[in-house]
């Protein structure tokens, strides 16, 4: 088949291949929500200890996403995308419900958090090779002039799973008590999650092979580590981003000292504005072609976000809270996504899946894990609280530089 004219896919199979990405970011959410109540499950020593060795856990799932990318992604790439999909899918399903039942401290001393750890690591390479073979197929199974919504299906999906995640949080925090939420009320959150492995497994074993028969030339003649490099400055810039938007649920509670449930609204309108705004993308570069889509929003981006933290500083109320997250994610969304259709559009099939996955895995590894730290520590050293403006401003000129080193491609009308 071409790489044009992909297989008819029905609404419950487009379903399958976008919850996998859809897991990858209700798990991330869900985690940074009950970091704390997983640490006075999972691990010993004091309050502090605790929290501090459940967040180290959760950064080890970023270490093995790289090579997850790299393994599954060239499998993809050699023996199709459904297999690969499939195997990620289910290491995924695996990790999740081992650590919703992984026994307390209390209950099994040290190999309580020996399993955290394992299944976080397990969870970090099934969540890097799931990306690249997921927009892959996308991208391949998408009718003429269709590519960028099927391909944004994929981020409307992750922005979708932030705003389950952000509801479920609310729900739980608000209905439990503290000790019901230490116990078995964060369990609860992860197992809502893995409940939909089965059903997403059984659908992704229907779906019809999209890999290529032949290899494709480079859209656009550019060597592949150059393409690479590109894109690489796109998704870290992307991910810097939109890990700093995840961040303001923090930000707004640590450094602006609100109250926790207004800090959770912040999530919900970051969830509800990404999703619109990521379709919205997709159709748009169908449209115009996403080069010239991005470049717009990203330069608003640039000039807007120091001054939006130097206003919600100022006011520290809900409104300008809820203010600030709809500005700056409407741009973000607006830049992003069609950045990142941009770089999938330009890469060769033969590579497509693993270039894809290990720049994707590659960039949350070492930006994704890292931003909300670098941010906390930019605020603590120089005393200013816009310092997470700062550094998302630098991230996102890097990555419109990488899109403009990319030449763009006029888009093909829609059958």
């Amino acid at each position: 088949m071409g790489a044009d004219r992909g297989p008819t896919l029905t609404k419950s199979q487009v379903a399958a291949v976008t919850a996998g990405n859809a897991l990858e970011f209700y798990d991330f959410v869900t985690y940074t929500f009950f970091a704390t109540q997983i640490g006075h499950a999972l691990f010993p020593g004091d309050a502090s200890s605790k929290l501090l060795l459940s967040l180290a856990t959760f950064g080890v799932g970023f270490l093995t996403r790289p090579l997850g990318g790299f393994v599954i992604g060239r499998m993809a790439d050699r023996r199709g995308r459904k297999p690969a999909m499939i195997l990620s899918f289910t290491m995924m399903g695996v990790a999740m419900t081992g650590l919703a039942l992984t026994p307390s401290y209390a209950a099994i001393g040290i190999a309580a958090p020996l399993l955290a750890v394992f299944f976080r690591l397990l969870q970090g390479f099934a969540l890097g090779g799931e990306v690249g073979p997921n927009i892959a197929y996308l991208m391949e199974a998408a009718p003429p002039g269709r590519r960028g919504f099927f391909i944004s299906l994929n981020f409307a999906s992750a922005d979708f799973a932030v705003l389950i995640a952000g509801l479920v949080g609310f729900a739980l925090s608000s209905l439990l008590t503290g000790a019901e939420l230490e116990a078995w009320g964060w369990r609860v959150a992860f197992l809502l999650g893995a409940v939909i492995v089965p059903f997403g497994l059984r659908l992704r074993r229907t779906l019809v092979e999209t890999m290529p028969k032949e290899n494709e030339v480079a859209h656009d003649g550019k060597p592949l580590l150059l393409l690479a490099g590109a894109g690489l400055f796109i998704i870290a810039g992307a991910t810097i981003s939109n890990y700093t938007l995840d961040y303001l649920t923090t930000y707004a509670q640590s450094t602006l000292r609100m109250p926790v449930p207004t800090a959770f609204a912040a999530t919900v309108v970051l969830g509800v504005i990404g999703v619109i705004g990521d379709l919205a993308g997709g159709l748009l570069s169908d449209r115009f072609g996403p080069k010239r889509v991005l470049i717009l929003p990203w330069l608003v981006l640039i000039a807007a976000a120091i001054p939006v933290f130097h206003v919600l500083n100022e006011l520290r109320t809900a409104t300008a809270l809820l203010a600030a997250t709809a500005i700056l994610t409407v741009f973000h969304i607006l830049g992003s996504s069609p950045a990142t259709i941009h770089f999938a559009q330009a890469l060769p099939a033969r590579v497509r899946a693993g270039s894809i996955g290990i720049v994707y895995a590659l960039a949350i590894a070492i930006f994704g894990g890292t931003t909300q730290l670098i941010e906390t520590l930019l605020i603590k050293w120089t005393g200013n609280a816009t310092a997470p403006g700062w550094y998302m401003m630098g991230a996102v000129t890097f990555a419109l530089a990488g899109a403009l080193v990319i030449p763009g491609r006029r888009p093909k009308p829609a059958a």
